[in-house]
């Protein structure tokens, strides 16, 4: 805490945010210093306002206590973030844990194949979780940690119900901001009861006729663990969308990555698809994932480059196979109502039409 011209601060970070309010927890040397509470419930200063500034969730913020109301606290300056999500809107992040149930509901390799490049592109650390592993054999866990492996990542299969792999989880969670990510209905409000009982967070249930998740979480928020670190529960949400450059792709998937890093392409230009000598191409698994994202890419692109024609007009249109197109949009005329004025005029006009 300092003090200066009579108006006390303190360093905290931003926990929650709903509405025109902040919930901001008090770095722990300050927690008592002219506070009964370790946290404060916050406005933005006017100020932040105009600079257009925004206040996320995990900021750490420096927060002033407004002379009219002692109790709560007003949010003076945004210190410079280390990293920034904006779905969802998360600052400060150290890595993303991202849950997918093994069964009740099913695996999705396609929709697990679309998370992880998704995430690839905010350059954290991506912790896949198998959770309700008690739902399905020893063997069928081994082949979905094996199976990730071969994509390129260390996956770890836990079940809140019988505690399988969360001590090693919870390691990888200490003193870190994670980001807490999936689908619907995979547990993972379960998995921050697990970890932090007394939240008591509301589980959802999973709808008898798709067998997909309902939604439980609404907004975004930052629990802290017992053990130390937070988390960040997120809204759950099935096909994330993706904003990659076509030639950039390939980076967001490790194999091609580690195949790129060993040969190659006989073009610096090289997309991957069906160039001459390629290096990367026809060689794994998610191949195939990497070109339908691809053409999604290309599609994306272009219509970036027709959206500075004023003629286009185009649409996204997303399929049931959860792949999108873009599709020209339906001309429709806009009508505008006429003025009470322009009407009031034009029967006095009419009258005077009339009388001659």
């Amino acid at each position: 805490m300092t003090i200066s011209n009579s108006i006390q601060t303190w360093v905290g970070t931003v926990l929650a945010v709903q509405a025109n309010f902040y919930r901001v927890r008090l770095d722990p040397p300050q927690a008592g210093e002219g506070l009964e509470q370790s946290e404060l419930l916050c406005t933005r200063r006017a100020r932040l306002k105009k600079l257009g500034q925004q206040v996320m969730v995990g900021d750490r913020a420096i927060v002033e206590e407004p002379d009219w109301m002692g109790q709560r606290g007003a949010i003076a300056e945004v210190l410079p973030r280390q990293s920034e999500l904006e779905r969802p809107p998360i600052a400060n992040a150290d890595q993303v844990l991202l849950v997918f149930a093994m069964a009740d509901p099913v695996i999705d390799v396609y929709q697990l194949s679309r998370f992880l490049v998704a995430i690839e592109s905010t350059g954290l650390k991506i912790i896949p979780c198998l959770s309700k592993a008690d739902l399905v054999t020893a063997r069928e866990r081994r082949e979905w940690c094996d199976r990730l492996q071969q994509w390129g990542y260390s996956a770890i299969a836990i079940s809140v119900q019988t505690g399988v792999g969360l001590e090693r989880l919870r390691h990888q969670l200490e003193r870190r901001i994670t980001v807490l990510a999936g689908p619907s209905g995979v547990g993972k409000s379960s998995l921050i009861n697990a970890f932090a009982p007394h939240l008591d967070l509301r589980v959802g249930e999973i709808s008898d006729h798709w067998r997909k998740g309902k939604h439980t979480t609404r907004h975004v928020e930052l629990f802290e663990l017992p053990q130390g670190g937070l988390l960040a529960d997120t809204p759950g949400f099935s096909q994330p969308t993706l904003s990659y450059l076509p030639e950039d792709l390939i980076h967001a998937f490790p194999e091609g990555r580690e195949r790129l890093a060993s040969h190659n392409c006989q073009f610096k230009d090289c997309l991957h698809k069906d160039e001459p000598n390629c290096a990367v191409r026809d060689s794994w698994e998610r191949y195939g994932d990497y070109l339908e994202f691809l053409e999604e890419a290309i599609a994306y692109q272009t219509q970036l480059r027709r959206s500075r024609n004023p003629e286009s007009r185009l649409k996204l249109q997303s399929q049931q196979n959860g792949t999108s197109t873009y599709e020209p949009k339906l001309e429709t005329k806009r009508y505008r109502r006429t003025s009470r004025r322009t009407q009031q005029q034009s029967l006095n006009h009419l009258y005077d039409e009339a009388q001659e």
